[in-house]
């Protein structure tokens, strides 16, 4: 019998990599494999339940780090899950970010055609996740992984990328990451922004009520789609040589460079937000968890403080008055830095791949994920802005103009070029606890490829 509509969180069949905030600092690594053969495949999935964590552990069975595990939909396919049952699953995941690529505006050079191989492409079936502290924990974990899928025939491990934390805790373009947290009604893990009233736990995880009173639509049977949720990863390479000679370009000294990164940013490198310091940084308000996200926008509606293009009120407006609810649009976001720091002064390309792996954690990937994509980066209607587009994450072509407010008349920035790059990435679904045990005991045949 199915548990009361409005049942408390299921912690102890929830992933802990779902509600989990990433620790701080942190070091991951994220590995795909490919199934080749299902009885290996679920037996796969029978290892991986005795190492991944719930969240309602204090501490994952790896100590301080987590280990996650997620299935793209030809993975469950190769799994041999009943075509009645992949049919429940949302359409976006169906599809797969590769065939997504135009709604979510990965076109140019951020299309499926340049991607880094296997990303995108039909044999990624399972993303695992390890996350830790430090590299020593993350190695613990990473071993208790390998027992789970080394020297099991039938299961190809195809690709790895291995994170680290950046000095002060910054992405690579320099700037404090790892801020914003969502309060999630009975997860027991509080939200970053005192502002934010705890958004219902089915904008998060299936199974249970959303913003709109409703659920969203749950695979069956019910122990396959409940507790899971859907997670999106990305690749992106960022061109931090790039950013920073173009804000050189566009700025009369240093002073003044750190300013037009922050106007483009929304936040100064420090993690202090323009809302509160919007004359110059102040290092100690980026660094206090209490107060870095401790604002609003509602006071500054025209964005003399805050421009309304910049990233970060793009990709949360907050109480902004825009068109459309912002809590429909909320999601939890990871992003994990990869490649060497660029050292600092440096303008000119060294060849090395750097950037962000970034996770979103969503119940309704297309009007979370893909609509913020779409709307909010790619687009400007939704704040009064046209056609403008996030100064810094969006897919531009060069022609692209930047407008930051101020008195007499707006500073304009020309010819925005592409700071970050899509390298690939897949649309994932994270599976309960009980799921994964429930995939391992799959009887029916797999299907013939």
């Amino acid at each position: 019998m199915s548990p009361p509509m409005d049942s408390p969180l299921e912690l102890a069949d929830i992933q802990s990599g779902v509600l989990r905030p990433r620790p701080s600092p942190y070091a991951a690594t994220y590995i795909l494999f490919r199934i080749d053969q299902a009885a290996a495949g679920r037996e796969l999935m029978e290892r991986f339940s005795r190492v991944v964590g719930s969240a309602a552990d204090p501490q994952s069975p790896a100590g301080a780090a987590w280990v996650s595990v997620a299935l793209t939909f030809q993975g469950l396919k190769a799994l041999g899950v009943p075509q009645a049952s992949l049919e429940g699953f949302a359409w976006e995941f169906q599809q797969g970010m590769k065939a997504r690529a135009g709604a979510l505006r990965d076109t140019g050079e951020s299309s499926p055609e340049h991607w880094e191989a296997p990303l995108g492409g039909p044999e990624v079936h399972v993303v695992m996740v390890a996350v830790a502290p430090n590299s020593q924990t993350l190695a613990a974990a990473l071993d208790r992984a390998r027992a789970a899928y080394e020297a099991l025939g039938g299961v190809t491990a195809i690709w790895r990328q291995d994170c680290h934390a950046l000095p002060d805790e910054t992405e690579p373009f320099g700037f404090r990451d790892g801020i914003n947290h969502p309060a999630i009604e009975g997860s027991g893990i509080p939200g970053t922004d005192p502002h934010e009233t705890p958004l219902k736990a089915g904008e998060f995880v299936l199974g249970y009520r959303d913003e709109m009173g409703g659920f969203a639509s749950v695979p069956q049977p019910e122990v396959l789609g409940r507790n899971g949720t859907y997670v999106v990863f990305r690749k992106l390479h960022q061109r931090v040589a790039r950013f920073r000679r173009y804000i050189q370009d566009q700025a009369s000294g240093p002073q003044d460079e750190e300013l037009v990164a922050a106007k483009m940013m929304g936040r100064w490198r420090s993690g202090a937000p323009l809302a509160l310091c919007p004359l110059h940084d102040d290092p100690a308000i980026g660094a206090d968890p209490k107060r870095n996200n401790d604002f609003l926008y509602a006071d500054d509606p025209a964005g003399y403080l805050t421009p309304l293009g910049s990233h970060v009120r793009r990709a949360n407006p907050r109480d902004a008055n825009i068109a459309g609810e912002v809590r429909l649009h909320r999601m939890i976001r990871r992003g994990a830095a990869y490649g060497p720091l660029l050292p600092k002064g440096v303008t000119e390309d060294d060849g090395a791949d750097r950037g962000l792996m970034f996770t979103f954690v969503g119940a309704h990937p297309k009007r979370q994920f893909e609509f913020v994509q779409s709307e909010w980066i790619n687009d400007g209607v939704f704040a009064g802005l046209a056609g403008a587009r996030d100064p810094v994450a969006a897919t531009v072509d060069g022609d692209e103009v930047f407008s930051i407010p101020r008195r007499p008349i707006p500073r304009r920035l020309k010819g925005l070029p592409q700071f970050v790059v899509t390298r690939g990435g897949e649309y994932c679904f994270m599976p309960s606890l009980s799921a994964l045990r429930w995939l391992a005991d799959l009887q029916t045949p797999a299907p013939t490829p």
